[in-house]
């Protein structure tokens, strides 16, 4: 078996400019920290009471972070989304450059087919697709849609998806006999162009290790600046191994990260807004709900919920870095909170890291498209770190 041939570059290059996304909340929409748990009774269903996920409304967010410069808007994958592919399908009909990160997870899906999905996506779309390959998190999830894998048998069976999703794009037809896959003669017959960049997250070693041989952005959840940077460097170490071995002699990870944030003209008005939202959590919800986030097999999850320990005292892990969104919501935890200056600033902290990819949202997302649109995107391009949009 060949390895398809993956675009890539040397290991030390400077990371390029800062990329801005917003976030498409295809479960439902609101003014307060939309959780998985209410009324302090367990549940997986997050979806919001406020504002439903109905295509017109989706369409607003869509075209707000079109309108103030975002890149691209990531949709989630879930039981309790509606489905990414067909939503965001549908919104390329209402946006004329905004590009979409579709998530899905290998579970649910063959490579091949994944493959030929993109491919058309991209023509469909004239190549504004983005994929984020979730390769899984929570137990209960995972069963639902029959997975029932342990946590680095499920990394080994991305690693294979990638194999195959890659060699089905490439010129030439593409086998494997693999141990989650077995495919003769994959191909898509015309080929995706542009490739769609292809995200994949998580905290693990054994996602370091797919995401240094497979992905073109490793994502990661936003945490203080030497704790992310510990994640970026065993990528980076996954990557020198590799290309050292010869298994990966030209692959280039970037890096991006995941944050809510709450920007405003002021500081001030910004911790207000934050105040208020934690004033909305249930403490009885949290304690639920941290349970169930320290029990997660998932090391990133275990990571978020470790800055606080459910305390609700010491929320401000890091300046302008606060984790109460991670008190009742599971997976990203922390928001970037402070006056459109402080904000960017934070930007670009987590940039001279090596980041490139930013992935925001906040609360509702309409509104909080344009506070970052109007406040924190133009201090960005006017200091010549924000990529220019194609």
């Amino acid at each position: 078996m060949t390895e398809p041939d993956v675009a890539g570059g040397g290991l030390e290059l400077e990371p390029g400019p800062i990329r801005a996304h917003w976030f498409l909340p295809t479960s439902g929409d609101g003014r307060e920290v939309i959780g998985w748990v209410h009324s302090g009774t367990a549940t997986d269903d997050p979806r919001a009471v406020g504002r439903p996920p109905d295509l017109d409304y989706l369409a607003d967010v869509a075209r707000a972070a079109e309108r103030v410069g975002f890149e691209a808007v990531l949709t989630p994958t879930g039981t309790w989304c509606e489905d990414a592919w067909v939503t965001t399908a549908a919104l390329t009909q209402v946006t004329r450059r905004l590009k979409f990160i579709v998530a899905f997870r290998p579970d649910s899906v063959s490579p091949t087919l994944a493959a030929q999905m993109a491919a058309t996506y991209q023509r469909m779309s004239g190549g504004r697709l983005m994929v984020n390959v979730v390769t899984g998190g929570d137990d209960q999830e995972q069963r639902r849609f029959g997975d029932w894998l342990d946590h680095d048998r499920r990394y080994a069976r991305t690693a294979e998806f990638l194999s195959v999703l890659r060699g089905a794009w490439s010129p030439e037809p593409y086998d494997l006999d693999g141990e989650h896959y077995r495919v003769a003669g994959a191909t898509v017959g015309r080929a995706p162009e542009p490739q769609p960049e292809i995200f994949l997250g998580g905290a693990s070693v054994a996602a370091a290790a797919v995401s240094a041989r497979h992905a073109d952005v490793h994502l990661a959840w936003g945490e203080p600046p030497a704790q992310l940077t510990e994640q970026l460097d065993r990528v980076r170490e996954q990557e020198r191994e590799q290309a050292a071995a010869g298994t990966n002699p030209r692959r280039r990870v970037r890096f991006g990260v995941r944050f809510h944030v709450i920007s405003r003209d002021t500081a001030a008005e910004a911790w207000r807004e934050a105040d208020r939202l934690l004033a909305g959590m249930d403490e009885a919800a949290i304690g639920v709900a941290q349970k169930k986030f320290r029990d997660s097999v998932s090391v990133g999850q275990q990571r978020m919920a470790a800055l606080h320990g459910g305390r609700t005292d010491r929320l401000e892990v890091y300046p302008n870095v606060w984790a109460g969104f991670g008190l009742l919501r599971r997976h990203a935890g922390t928001a970037l909170v402070g006056s459109h200056e402080q904000v960017a600033d934070r930007i670009e902290e987590y940039h001279r890291l090596g980041v490139e990819h930013f992935i925001l949202s906040g609360q509702p997302h309409l509104e909080e498209a344009y506070h970052v649109g109007e406040g924190v995107l133009p201090l960005l391009r006017r200091r010549g770190l924000l990529a220019p949009l194609q």
